[in-house]
């Protein structure tokens, strides 16, 4: 008899497999696990980077991610690690799903919901990883989305970004642009 856990990481590969395999915007492969915790996503989708020689983001269409499923997953969030540079308000050192997770969410909606925001579809201001970066974004806020790939079948395209948030965020405190964890 499976437990919980085991049924749900079972439930999770097999929906993506047969939703995402052979999508043109997003290849998923199990890393570890039988049945797999942990997952490697490449996302074929625009999105941004900052380049600190020119001082501002230039455009970046691959972006390599880690998902872990912790031991006590489906109740603990899944990990998610970006392994690529990545210009965003809610992804840093890790990638804040927290807005968005919860038990009943599926590992590929969580997927979709991270392409999202790689196209800057979804973001969050009020609770940024990056304060940079949310900066930023509520500056540039009528540039986005910067693409409006969807990753699920059936989902439409959007128009214009979702979960947009926008506040006063000038609190007289300088902040050096550029991402801290590409910092020498």
């Amino acid at each position: 008899m499976m437990n919980i856990r085991t049924r749900r990481l079972t439930r999770d590969y097999e929906k993506i497999v047969k939703e995402l395999s052979g999508s043109d915007c997003v290849k998923v492969e199990a890393v570890a696990g039988n049945p797999p915790n942990h997952y490697r996503v490449t996302y074929y989708l625009n999105g941004l980077m900052w380049d600190k020689e020119s001082n501002t983001t230039v455009p970046i269409d691959e972006h390599v991610l880690d998902i872990y499923l912790p031991i006590g997953y489906p109740k603990l969030a899944p990990r998610c690690v970006m392994k690529t540079p990545i210009w965003h308000p809610n992804i840093g050192d890790y990638v804040c799903i927290g807005d968005y997770w919860s038990a009943g969410v599926t590992l590929v909606d969580i997927i979709a919901h991270i392409g999202d925001m790689i196209q800057y579809k979804s973001y969050n201001l009020r609770s940024p990883v990056d304060k940079a970066a949310a900066l930023w974004a509520q500056r540039n806020a009528k540039s986005f989305p910067l693409g409006n790939r969807v990753i699920l079948p059936g989902e439409t395209e959007q128009e214009g970004p979702t979960q947009l948030v926008v506040e006063n965020t000038t609190d007289g405190v300088d902040i050096e642009l550029g991402p801290s964890r590409y910092r020498q």
